[in-house]
């Protein structure tokens, strides 16, 4: 990580729509994408349209975070992140925490070990995590110890300095509000010129950021480059005979559809909205170098 002009490499579990991945490539420069951990199969044909339109890196997909062969990427990982199933702690859910079968934290805490522990973890859930408590016993906490603590705990008893916070679409412009917590672990044995080779790369993506074009409000007029909110087959064939030119119908042509319009709403609401996740990446990155004194190199 130390070295001039070095890339970022990044490991991206459960990633759905590339939320989190787009939001590490807005706060970070010289990050690159080195796998892709997605078990939901519109969520993976999404990723592969962006990696064809150059919009993420090009980078393998595991299917199964369970089965994920972790041993191939040691070394090879700067930066660990996930937006782990939230159905557990939703509340839209059963709220079962722990003993649902769709909770993955124990394997992702499998695979920080079997990658010899990377430099940074980056984790994201619902609000719900902050009142879900551990509901069976067996774990390095006691039953009934807020989901939010024991992992925190974990990333500790880990080697991670560990840090938690809650951030909203609203806050960075969206029209929703859509809050999530984010969970960061840096590694307590990394060099001073480590911490500050980071930061200088958040300083710097600062001066490249872009205005995010967001769409109108409930209740408001679309915006003209927005894609129709009720769809109809005749929208789709106007769009499929779009002017290759017409930059507005190509892009309304890549979002509307009408046979997957079930998969594109369960992708949206499950996503991290990307500025979402580059605020809250910087902003818990410089709360823990701010607070720990690291090595000297």
């Amino acid at each position: 990580m130390t070295e001039q002009n070095k890339e970022l490499t990044h490991m991206s579990l459960c990633a759905g729509y590339g939320g989190i991945d787009l939001g590490l490539t807005a706060a970070l420069t010289h990050t690159k994408t080195v796998c892709y951990s997605e078990i939901e199969a519109y969520a993976i044909e999404n990723l592969i349209a962006k990696m064809e339109a150059n919009l993420l890196d090009a980078a393998p997909i595991w299917t199964d975070l369970k089965t994920l062969p972790w041993n191939m990427f040691v070394g090879k990982v700067d930066i660990l992140s996930g937006g782990f199933p939230c159905q557990p702690f939703s509340a839209a859910g059963s709220k079962k925490a722990d003993e649902d079968p769709r909770h993955l934290w124990p394997f992702i805490v499998k695979g920080i070990k079997e990658l010899q522990y990377p430099p940074i973890v980056f984790f994201e859930n619902v609000a719900g995590i902050l009142s879900a408590k551990l509901k069976s016993e067996g774990w390095s906490d006691p039953k009934d110890t807020p989901v939010l603590l024991h992992i925190l705990r974990e990333l500790e008893r880990l080697g991670y300095y560990a840090s938690a916070g809650i951030f909203s679409a609203s806050e960075v412009g969206a029209p929703h509000q859509r809050k999530r917590v984010f969970i960061m672990g840096v590694n307590a044995s990394l060099l001073k010129d480590s911490v500050d080779y980071v930061n200088g790369l958040i300083d710097l993506s600062k001066q490249n950021q872009k205005q995010i074009l967001w769409p109108a409000s409930r209740g408001e007029d679309q915006l003209p480059w927005e894609p129709p909110r009720v769809v109809s087959p005749e929208d789709i064939a106007q769009y499929e005979n779009a002017d290759e030119d017409d930059e507005v119908a190509q892009y309304k042509k890549l979002c509307v559809s009408v046979d997957n319009r079930t998969d594109e709403l369960r992708l949206l609401g499950n996503g991290v909205v990307p500025a979402t996740a580059t605020k809250a990446f910087t902003h818990l990155w410089k709360d823990i170098v701010s607070h720990v004194d690291f090595a000297e190199s």
